[in-house]
């Protein structure tokens, strides 16, 4: 029964022998090699969920979101599967182009570009800015007509529908920071593409992230593509319909998880009579499920009627726990008969460090290791130096074998650029 549970999170997930295994690797051995806290990620599942959403989606760009995991290795393997890469800063695109991403497949979004960021996407000339205001816009225009050069646009429509996720993560209603809404969306186009240094050639939408339920999906898309027909009668050409990501991962065991075939069953009727190229943005479907996160017990304390198990990963290593009160499922790296129950905390100094709570795991004792699952995306790329700790190595592991793809940080790392 354990194994059919952990395969419900990876197929490449398993115990043998009574050890925990990750796309072949035994990830006892990895730990005692390499040290933790350690991020592992298998290509082969990142692999597998690209080629999901290419057979679901087999007309579409799918353009990966580089801000869910950036590791140079993880985009490598989506450029070997000839995705584009969403990005939201000029580091992004920098990382996608170096990971082997060409510039034209490139998208940008976010709503505080700087000046340089927009100078450095136009002189990489990617694909398309998904422009969040108009003030970004007038911003866009005046430095494209310096350097001589078109900017092509989308313009992310707010299009007020509630994802049925997370408030944090949710951003596609009116209260969000994100897009122009969408009834104003017309007239903003219109202004738009008479700009002397601006190319308008697409429409783009996300409405958030970790969305179980698709419904929203479908109440997005209706609205992008009435817009689409509109701008259409109104002369504007429309080459892209960009419907950012979101699709939902395994977290909490009985989470039933969406499929890139159940998106496009709900989203490719919608477009029908739409003659635009579909951008999709995943990233988590992608990444999340595809990585873990490695890390040693240090000590065990009883307080009254509670267990601590410490552990040496912290928030500063996973703050989804902290930030968003989520869970991650974890299980002890060896199987052991008995189990135990207990709070999984961090060595930060901080309350709310805290990994697991209330957690019904294997008995586990100091200098064991356990593994926190579902932490390939938005795990590394949202750690920080916090209590002067150096942040994890990262490791990608493929039919047995591994490759480090960013090593272990010490001290002297975190300082190097300081000065007294």
């Amino acid at each position: 029964m354990r194994n059919e549970l952990l395969k419900e999170y990876s197929p490449y997930l398993e115990f043998k022998n009574g050890t925990l295994h990750f796309d072949g690797v035994n990830l006892k051995k990895l730990a005692e090699e390499l040290g933790t806290p350690l991020y592992v990620y298998s290509a082969n599942h990142i692999r597998d969920q690209i080629r999901a959403y290419k057979e679901a989606f087999p007309d579409a760009l799918i353009a990966y979101a580089v801000k869910a995991n950036f590791n140079l290795g993880v985009i490598k393997i989506a450029a070997e599967e000839g995705c584009g890469a969403d990005t939201v800063s000029g580091g992004e695109i920098y990382r996608a182009i170096k990971g082997g991403i060409p510039a034209n497949k490139i998208v940008y979004a976010g709503v505080g570009k700087t000046d340089e960021e927009l100078n450095y996407a136009l002189e990489q000339d990617i694909l398309m800015f998904n422009t969040e205001s108009e003030m970004e816009i007038e911003v866009l225009n005046e430095l494209a007509g310096k350097k001589g050069k078109k900017a092509r646009i989308a313009v992310r429509v707010n299009p007020d529908v509630d994802p049925k996720t997370h408030p944090k993560i949710a951003t596609g209603m009116k209260k969000s920071k994100f897009g122009i809404d969408i009834n104003k969306a017309f007239e903003v186009y219109k202004w738009a593409s008479q700009l002397p240094n601006i190319e308008v050639v697409g429409i783009h939408c996300h409405i958030g992230s970790q969305l179980l339920d698709l419904s929203p999906f479908g109440e997005a898309v209706e609205k992008v593509v009435n817009l689409y027909n509109k701008l259409r009668a109104e002369g504007i050409e429309i080459k892209y319909i960009d419907i950012g990501g979101g699709l939902g991962i395994k977290y909490k065991p009985e989470d039933k998880v969406p499929t890139p075939k159940d998106l496009a069953d709900i989203v490719l009727p919608k477009l029908k009579g739409v003659d635009a190229q579909l951008i999709l943005e995943p990233g988590r479907s992608i990444a999340g499920n595809g990585g873990l996160l490695l890390t040693q017990v240090q000590f065990l304390k009883q307080k009254e009627e509670k267990l601590f198990v410490m552990v040496d990963a912290g928030f500063n290593d996973l703050l989804r726990p902290a930030m968003y009160g989520s869970y991650h499922h974890i299980v002890a790296v060896e199987e052991k008969p008995k189990t135990i129950r207990c709070d999984i905390v961090g060595p930060i100094c901080e309350t709310g460090d805290i990994l697991g709570e209330d957690r019904e795991i294997c008995e586990v004792n100091r200098k064991d290791y356990l593994a926190i699952l579902s932490a390939g995306a938005y795990g590394f790329v949202m750690s920080s130096h916090y209590n002067m700790r150096p942040r994890a190595a990262e490791v990608i592991v493929e039919n047995g074998e591994y490759r480090i793809t960013r090593p272990r940080e010490d001290w002297d790392y975190i300082l190097w650029k300081e000065t007294v």
